[in-house]
């Protein structure tokens, strides 16, 4: 992290934390307010960078044999109903559509908060046999949530997201899916936006409406919150039986499929913000930077210089660099600082003295380090930053991670820890849902998962002192 504030125009986050989010988010021309409150228009280059990550994430779902397909905004009223938790559990969130042109419509449609029930709907037609299966869908969509407080990129009432449904013969094909997801997710989220992730499963209470298990990759924010980045879910047969899905198996008798359902959203825009930003700005991982190296030239109006510098994008770019070059009238500091501010990795900078050496200055967005680097290795040496900065931020993350999680040995320490420094709380947990309920009431934090990594703190529940069956993470999360 660059130690120097470069720019004036937003807070700091060591102010106000919340403010700072939202000034990199308008400043770093991400997002814009809607005349709609909760809806929020991405601006091209916050778009971008949710365009590098579809790329990215969907060439990793084909590559487990997924594919995309396409299904209706509208849900009909007594297609969501057929499904008593899952409805439940949306309700208060659902927007509904009355009227079709002037005339009221006999049903009323939902506009999808997600997708179960039309999966479902469409399964029904097309899975009879066990040739059929499995069925391995993924959707890339918006959907609409009534929420009553919203945030950029954290919370809209309209956002982007990916669905995967799968149908599978098996319970074991169906759990194996839900766990190879959630680990497709946890990859994507340490190897691409340079975020180490805590894997672990939901609560009952916390678990997604409907399923019978949901997991979760739970990273860290710089404000030591908590992000739900992605999550799995294995529905067993119970949206089958609803919906009367059944197909012939090789023993030739009916048999109900078993479901899942797994997702991630463009809140992972949000983290990536509150992972790795700071004072200045944006700090992008560069897998998905949508600028990962902007030249620079220095005294642009010598001569050769903008040649030289045209000449090193040429260059990039020919290798597969996402290169920019910036040769408008604007003075280098402001140049410095607006690249500073929408996050880009590496600043290759070429001035006449450069030139002189054949060399060029590149500079880290992460560290604000600087090297001198011969022409002849640009290429080589850009990719070889680029590697090192993705490591710089994982490691600061993990840092981060690691220092702000400890263990407790009772409510009233997690109480005191919690006050003090926020991050995760581990405890014993005796799996009631009173003692979970009593974390929330009094110490103010969430169950945020039953991590896969297990380690024995104790023998007995840290909330009620009965014997305990999980180890669990507890924190405050957005």
């Amino acid at each position: 992290m660059a130690d120097k504030k470069q720019v004036e125009q937003i807070t700091d986050m060591e102010v106000d934390f919340a403010k700072w989010y939202t000034d990199v988010c308008t400043k770093a021309e991400l997002i814009d307010y809607s005349s709609i409150k909760g809806m929020f228009i991405y601006r091209p280059y916050g778009y971008a960078i949710w365009e590098n990550i579809q790329r990215l994430m969907d060439a990793e779902f084909k590559k487990t044999g997924h594919e995309n397909v396409y299904l209706p905004m509208l849900i009909p009223e007594s297609l969501l109903q057929k499904e008593k938790d899952h409805v439940e559990g949306f309700a208060p969130e659902c927007a509904w559509v009355t009227h079709g042109g002037s005339e009221k419509l006999e049903e009323r449609y939902c506009i999808r908060p997600t997708s179960e029930t039309l999966f479902c709907e469409h399964y029904k037609n097309i899975i009879h046999s066990h040739r059929d299966l499995p069925k391995l869908y993924n959707q890339w969509c918006s959907v609409l949530r009534w929420e009553k407080t919203s945030r950029p990129f954290l919370r809209h009432r309209e956002f982007l997201w990916q669905e995967g449904h799968t149908m599978h013969a098996t319970e074991a094909e169906a759990r194996e899916e839900t766990q190879r997801m959630l680990g497709v997710y946890a990859d994507f989220m340490e190897n691409v936006l340079a975020m180490p992730v805590v894997r672990g499963r939901k609560t009952e209470k916390e678990k997604f409406n409907g399923a019978e298990e949901t997991y979760t990759v739970e990273c860290m924010m710089h404000d030591r919150k908590a992000l739900q980045a992605g999550t799995s879910h294995y529905f067993g047969d119970g949206f089958a039986r609803a919906f009367d899905i059944t197909f012939t198996g090789k023993d030739n008798q009916l048999h109900y499929p078993h479901q899942t359902s797994w997702g991630v959203s463009t809140r992972m825009i949000g983290g990536i913000i509150m992972t790795h930003g700071d004072n200045n700005g944006l700090v992008l991982p560069p897998c998905i930077a949508p600028i990962q190296a902007v030249v620079i030239p220095v005294a642009q109006h010598k001569p050769g210089v903008l040649d030289h510098a045209a000449t090193l994008l040429a260059r990039l770019q020919a290798a597969g660099i996402r290169a920019r070059m910036d040769d408008s009238e604007q003075s280098m500091g402001w140049k410095a600082a607006e690249y500073e501010m929408k996050g880009v990795p590496l600043r290759v900078e070429i001035g006449p003295k450069d030139i002189e050496k054949d060399q060029c200055v590149i500079a880290r967005r992460d560290s604000g380090e600087k090297v001198f680097v011969p022409l002849g290795q640009l290429e080589d040496k850009v990719r070889e930053l680029l590697d090192a900065v993705h490591d710089g931020l994982y490691a600061r993350a993990k840092r981060n991670l690691e220092e702000n999680t400890y263990a407790c040995a009772s409510l009233e320490e997690v109480k005191e820890k919690m006050a003090q420094r926020g991050g995760f709380a581990k405890t014993m947990w005796c799996g009631d849902l009173e003692c979970e309920l009593r974390m929330k009431e009094e110490a103010g934090v969430s169950s945020r998962c039953i991590p896969f990594e297990q380690e024995h703190l104790g023998d007995t529940c840290a909330i009620c002192g009965k014997p305990a069956k999980h180890m669990i993470y507890w924190g405050v999360a957005y």
